[in-house]
């Protein structure tokens, strides 16, 4: 079965913000679905040491966990895949904001698309949203599948036009 086939529909973006919610969230998340593991700020070995933590944890709730940042990287610290602009093995995800942007994953590999933001979201305040219709016209643009980040929950998925998944922060941690 190819990458594309078994690609989760729900997903968790980790958050340094979160601090011990991060476990919570993780509890949350439905049995398949995936984590983009992120925790930019910290240091490498204290990355490396929560990734391995999160690791454990998508391994008893068959969760696929992705590392954002190099392939290589993701390579060699056991993720099933990376998430940014990059190429590489692995299932690949890249973020996206724009037509041009989705067409930059396309060229590149992806496997999946983040859309972002669709909605107002705590992470980026200040950002621009696409909003529901917007959204749709360039998800419809892609063969990709599109996973909608930004503000999202269930209810809004649900009732959004293109999107093959969503992604969230708050909704998972209970925020």
């Amino acid at each position: 079965m190819s990458a594309r086939q078994t690609l989760p529909r729900r997903w968790f973006m980790t958050d340094e913000r979160l601090g011990d919610r991060l476990w919570q969230a993780i509890e949350r998340l439905p049995q398949g679905a995936g984590i983009v593991f992120r925790h930019y700020s910290l240091d490498a070995a204290h990355r490396r040491s929560l990734f391995e933590k999160v690791r454990q944890k998508t391994r008893d709730r068959e969760l696929l966990l992705l590392i954002a940042g190099p392939s290589e990287q993701a390579e060699m610290w056991g993720a099933d895949g990376s998430h940014g602009r990059n190429s590489g093995a692995g299932i690949r995800s890249a973020p996206a904001h724009d037509l041009a942007e989705i067409r930059a994953a396309e060229t590149a590999g992806a496997d999946l698309v983040f859309l972002s933001p669709v909605f107002p979201t705590r992470s980026h305040p200040e950002a621009a949203t696409l909003g529901p219709n917007r959204f749709a016209e360039l998800a419809g643009q892609t063969q990709l599948p599109v996973i909608a980040l930004g503000g999202m929950n269930e209810a809004r998925f649900a009732a959004l036009d293109g999107a093959y998944g969503w992604a969230g922060i708050d909704a998972w941690s209970g925020d």
